[in-house]
């Protein structure tokens, strides 16, 4: 009898040492440590088959993260915790592995699950009008964005927008909750520069993405 491929969840961290490391290179990085934890990775058919495996949602880049999800397939069935302590034997610096579970075979695809995510985002410059933006921002109807050569509205995709206390280094933060739906996926970097502050003096952390049930 031919065993039925194993359909994992995998939830890790992007951490400072992979800030700049780009989304793509992300899932390839992943793909290095399935390889080098032994595990019997399930590969497309074709004439490149490559590792089956999806990301939730690409974080930009210059991001980190403390709630990264993947799916990907074994050839057969295998212990969870057995699995989970071979790739944290081999994650490299930058990820870590944070939790592991079985999904049904049958689920939905992984990136249509996403409904939005979850930022931190801490600004390095001083903005003494900071609470003011925020609030004009949320009080206009529309704010145009161009991305690639197209406008789009960004104002539909903040579903919140509040101002926190400040780190302890001093710095000032603000916490949003962006539209993370496909062809809807409200952008931290966007957001922070319209607030007034380029993403080059800016740090964004995901807190975490939330899934449909």
């Amino acid at each position: 009898m031919t065993e039925q491929p194993f359909r994992l969840r995998l939830t890790y961290s992007k951490t400072e040492a992979m800030r700049y490391t780009g989304h793509l290179d992300v899932q390839r990085t992943l793909e290095r440590m399935f390889r080098r934890a032994g595990l019997p990775l399930l590969h497309t058919q074709g004439y490149h088959p490559r590792p089956k495996m999806h990301l939730a949602t690409a974080l930009p880049l210059g991001c980190t993260s403390e709630h990264e999800i993947a799916e990907f397939w074994l050839k057969r069935p295998m212990p969870v915790e057995e699995v989970k302590h071979a790739l944290r034997a081999v994650a490299p610096p930058g990820i870590e592995v944070l939790g592991l579970e079985t999904v049904p075979p049958d689920s939905p695809p992984l990136p249509n699950l996403v409904l939005a995510s979850e930022y931190i985002i801490t600004f390095l410059d001083p903005i003494p009008d900071l609470a003011q933006r925020v609030g004009n921002l949320l009080k206009a109807e529309e704010l145009p964005r161009t991305r690639r050569g197209k406008t789009y509205d960004l104002r539909p995709l903040i579903e919140a927008l509040e101002v926190l206390p400040p780190d302890a280094e001093g710095h000032q933060r603000v916490k949003a909750r962006l539209s993370a739906r496909q062809g809807a996926t409200g952008r931290p970097d966007e957001l922070a520069d319209a607030l007034g502050a380029p993403i080059n003096t800016v740090r964004v952390h995901r807190v975490r993405q939330m899934m449909r049930d």
